[in-house]
């Protein structure tokens, strides 16, 4: 649903690489971590490699829904950050999110979730630190040299559902552009409903995908 949703939105061409697992052999071999509660928790670290430390990459979890123009996200790339995201405040009233997964509260929560990284500026996600550096590490973003390096954007660009207040703008209108299912989303039969209104509009948008397809 997010690529299609990007796709659908998007004035530019866009090149999107799913981040899987088995086709990263030779640059992920760490065991699964306890805290680990998807697949490319750490492997969202490796896109500067994958990227060769060039040039400019955006970075999000797959639990989002897009409903704006993804092109307006990259005109806010600059060149004085290593890296952008929006740097909420989510201190987790839960212990447990989505399929049981324990629900780990740490500083800089959630930035991680959508990152636009300038790859030349983060040679130190080598394969092998992403290996071996601890989670907190990774995503609290101790591999840059200080917060000074870590650019803020929009919280339109990374809304967290049932997390914050619910919008009260379309996307056209200077709501949220990327909705963020942090806990779960409509996609699990046990959260149909996460989001409200919000599930509803998932629902459309896969409806709307289907019959592309059709």
């Amino acid at each position: 649903m997010l690529i299609d949703s990007l796709y659908q939105h998007s004035t530019r061409p866009l090149a999107i690489t799913p981040i899987v697992n088995t086709q990263l052999a030779s640059l992920y071999w760490r065991e699964r971590d306890p805290k680990q509660s998807t697949s490319f928790s750490f492997t969202r670290f490796l896109v500067p490699s994958l990227m060769g430390y060039q040039g400019w990459a955006i970075f999000m979890d797959c639990d989002m829904l897009c409903r704006g123009d993804i092109s307006e996200l990259w005109d806010l790339c600059d060149d004085q950050y290593a890296l952008l995201c929006v740097q909420h405040e989510h201190v987790p009233n839960e212990t447990v999110k989505f399929l049981g997964e324990v629900q780990s509260p740490y500083p800089k929560k959630n930035w991680s979730s959508l990152m636009l990284f300038n790859c030349s500026r983060c040679t130190a996600l080598t394969p092998e630190y992403v290996n071996s550096a601890s989670g907190l590490e990774l995503h609290r973003f101790h591999w840059l040299t200080g917060d000074h390096e870590v650019g803020s954007l929009p919280n339109r660009w990374n809304h967290l559902v049932d997390v914050q207040p619910p919008p009260q703008a379309s996307a056209e209108d200077g709501g949220p552009i990327l909705l963020h299912w942090t806990l779960g989303g409509p996609w699990f039969r046990e959260q149909r409903t996460m989001g409200g209104a919000l599930a509803a509009e998932w629902f459309g948008a896969r409806d709307d995908a289907l019959r592309l397809w059709d």
